[in-house]
């Protein structure tokens, strides 16, 4: 696909959108530059590794199995964006007003600066927002208007899991700790 070319799935409300995204979730940007870019991919796999090392920890100890499902996506989902900002500016050609090119003599950037590829895009409700609204009065409206990735909708489930059952994942681990400790006593 081309950069910005769109594939209509079902109707209007699911299109396949080929975008890169540069920075973070939401098209964020880390700082500015070849340097932002580089921490970020740093940092990402840091985050990775540390979340690998509790994930494990988690196996060993038993851990809800809620617990394990939820740090699973999240940790599935940033490895799927590393590989993208890790790899994807080395593998492949620029793709603005041309189809990318895989494994070129020389791609877009180097090692740590690729961008992210998103694609699924659901622009579900599109409307104005009526002229008594504070601020945004006659603007244009549209619910679920990001483009995302399957690795972005794996670490938000993962996140959204680990809120709705904070108290049974992390009640569980502290219990086991206080008996622990009162058994030993």
């Amino acid at each position: 696909m081309y950069l910005e070319q769109e594939i209509p799935i079902f109707g209007h409300w699911f299109i396949i959108h080929f975008t890169e995204n540069n920075g973070m979730a939401f098209g964020l940007q880390f700082g500015g530059g070849q340097w932002g870019k580089l921490f970020l991919s740093v940092f990402r796999i840091i985050a990775v590794l540390g979340i690998g090392w509790y994930l494990l920890k988690l196996v060993k100890e038993n851990a809800p199995s809620i617990a394990i499902i939820s740090f699973s996506l999240v940790f599935a989902g940033a490895i799927g964006n590393i590989i993208d900002s890790v790899c994807y500016a080395e593998l492949f050609s620029d793709s603005s007003n041309q189809l990318a090119q895989f494994m070129p003599d020389q791609g877009y950037g180097t090692w740590l600066h690729g961008r992210v590829v998103d694609m699924l895009y659901f622009p579900l409700i599109q409307g104005h927002f009526p002229s008594w609204f504070p601020l945004w009065a006659n603007e244009p409206f549209l619910f679920f208007g990001d483009i995302f990735n399957i690795a972005d909708a794996s670490i938000t489930i993962g996140v959204f899991l680990l809120i709705v059952f904070n108290k049974e994942i992390f009640a569980n681990s502290s219990s086991l700790n206080i008996h622990s400790e009162t058994s030993n006593s």
